[in-house]
């Protein structure tokens, strides 16, 4: 039975607008602005804001913020560029707060 359900999906906790694949979590392990976050390999059904350097935990990066397409709600930000070269595979990748996203279809 287990192989008839679909995959495990994250949502916006505002308007459930699925947002993420479970599987494409690449590190639970980061800090967003509201605490715990996680580290997405692929986005979904969201918008990117102006891209601005940060001064993050592990240094200056370029994100953009990333909000909900339906609610518009901030989400959490993608890595545009890693100035430090021990970074650099964090580009191209998206922070979901665990306080923005819930967990949909489990």
């Amino acid at each position: 039975m287990a192989g008839s359900l679909g995959p495990r999906l994250y949502s916006c906790s505002n308007c459930r607008n699925r947002v993420s694949l479970h599987d494409d979590i690449i590190s639970k392990c980061f800090q967003g602005r509201n605490g715990r976050a996680f580290l997405f390999s692929h986005a979904m059904n969201i918008t990117t804001g102006p891209k601005e350097d940060r001064n993050l935990l592990t240094g200056l990066h370029t994100v953009a913020d990333i909000y909900c397409t339906d609610c518009h709600q901030v989400l959490g930000w993608k890595y545009e560029r890693a100035y430090e070269a021990s970074q650099k595979y964090k580009e191209g990748r998206f922070i979901l707060e665990k306080a923005k996203i819930v967990k949909e279809d489990w």
